[in-house]
């Protein structure tokens, strides 16, 4: 009798899975049927806990698949650099020190810390890293600085922006650049008032404005352009008379938070007149390079520790992040901090886990690019292996519950919605799952992806 019992086990299991099977078959039938899907494109797939097949739809299809692409930047991060893995800043001087005066230049560098001057965490804020700076210069005891602020952002490479990125996209707050030297997650914010610019909370220097908004409706329409280095911005749009603010990507971080040094030494009583450069305004303007010896230290500032950031860069989906994260990862593994070795590393980290290479074809972290091409089966092997790791609890305590009640991550761009995540079932059946599609038409695409995924409840 004992024996039969593993048996009917089996077969209930059987036909249990038959039964989600045949269900998740009729509800994408359903969706691929109705209007807004004429032309669209779909893949999904769904494994049980332990990896066995429970059901597909073009699992293999390679689409489009906005910020679900985070699943796997996000955990190679984790299993390459360690939960505990912190970016440095640090601040140093050349020349002499005599009766407060510093005979020399101020260096500020850094490994490209994506939190320095973040609002989002206890500790780190711009004010913390400000009371630092200054106290690190009143420990010294100067109180006057003869030669220059260099801000060194040589860490990684001069390329700030991944190929392949919209122009519409690089002037928002979700389309910023990545610097060796980062600062406010290199955003700023503009109120505006009836169309115009009322106020803008950091300095953009040497930037010019060019306002071509309108007033009408009541949501945010606006659209801001800028590009790395550039001195000119642009927005344009429909905002509503109120006021407002809009965020957009600062178009050279390390002047900014220059400026915003030289501001703070004046608040503080610490003399300064030189000029303010970085290592890349020293490149574009053919100059030779100021050596600084790195041996006076003054401060070092660590980052939050990485399971931090990766609960932000999926929570709230954080591009900026993912993009460090994959220049980090090329200068970690191949000394080379640039977005075509971190990508590189990446495909290659999740080719050695089993995932065929044809399904993962990357062209960012953060999945902002319309390049990229992935396909729900390799999302599901990658939560399922990232569900086996000793990282796993850092790994999914960022993952959002959506509007139906499922945790998942989520992918947002025109024409494109994604979700990949894990669920259990009131029965108590545990489910890894992924789905993509692209070209959807109108309609709430949302709720249409709910109503296949929610068949797992």
């Amino acid at each position: 009798m004992n024996k039969l019992v593993p048996f009917v086990l089996l077969v209930c299991q059987f036909y249990f899975t038959q039964n989600i099977s045949q269900s998740l078959d009729l509800a994408t039938k359903k969706l691929l049927s109705s209007a807004p899907a004429y032309s669209a494109n779909l893949s999904i797939y769904v494994a049980d806990e332990n990896g066995n097949f429970i059901y597909e739809n073009n699992g293999n299809k390679g689409l489009s698949t906005a910020s679900t692409q985070k699943i796997f930047t996000a955990a190679a991060a984790l299993e390459t650099l360690g939960k505990d893995f912190q970016f440095l800043t640090t601040v140093n001087y050349s020349g002499k020190l005599s009766n407060g005066k510093l005979e020399g230049n101020l260096l500020i560098t850094s490994t490209g810390d994506p939190t320095l001057g973040s609002w989002r965490y206890d500790g780190y804020k711009p004010e913390n890293f400000k009371q630092k700076l200054i106290q690190s210069l009143k420990d010294k005891g100067i109180s006057k600085i003869a030669g220059d602020l260099i801000i060194d952002d040589s860490y990684f490479d001069f390329q700030t922006i991944p190929g392949g990125w919209p122009w519409n996209d690089l002037g928002s707050y979700y389309g910023t650049g990545v610097w060796g030297v980062n600062w406010r997650e290199n955003q700023f914010d503009i109120q505006m008032n009836g169309g115009e610019i009322k106020n803008i909370n950091v300095d953009l220097p040497n930037v010019s404005w060019v306002n071509d908004i309108k007033t009408g409706g009541n949501s945010d329409q606006s659209f801001i352009y800028t590009a790395p280095h550039s001195e000119v911005a642009y927005i344009n749009g429909k905002l509503p008379a109120k006021g407002v603010t809009v965020s957009g990507a600062t178009p050279n971080p390390p002047l900014t938070l220059g400026q915003e040094i030289k501001n703070w030494f004046a608040e503080s009583g610490i003399e300064f007149n030189g000029k303010i450069t970085s290592r890349s305004q020293q490149r574009i303007a053919g100059e030779k390079k100021t050596v600084i010896l790195k041996n006076n230290l003054l401060l070092e500032y660590k980052s939050p520790t990485l399971d931090k950031i990766i609960f932000w860069f999926m929570r709230k989906s954080v591009n900026f992040y993912g993009e460090t994260l994959i220049k980090t990862l090329g200068k970690e593994k191949k000394n080379e901090g640039s977005f075509e070795a971190g990508i590189s590393y990446l495909k290659d980290f999740w080719k050695a886990k089993g995932i065929n290479p044809v399904m993962i074809n990357f062209a960012d972290g953060s999945g902002l690019s319309p390049q990229n091409y992935v396909s729900a089966r390799a999302e599901v092997q990658s939560l399922l292996y990232s569900r086996k790791q000793v990282w796993f609890n850092e790994f999914y305590d960022g993952f959002p519950t959506q509007a139906n009640g499922m945790k998942m991550k989520s992918g947002t761009m025109k024409d494109t919605k994604s979700f990949a995540g894990y669920h259990t079932s009131k029965g108590g059946k545990k489910y890894v799952f992924a789905v993509i599609i692209n070209n959807y038409a109108g309609g709430n695409i949302s709720d249409a992806l709910y109503q296949v995924l929610n068949v797992l409840k």
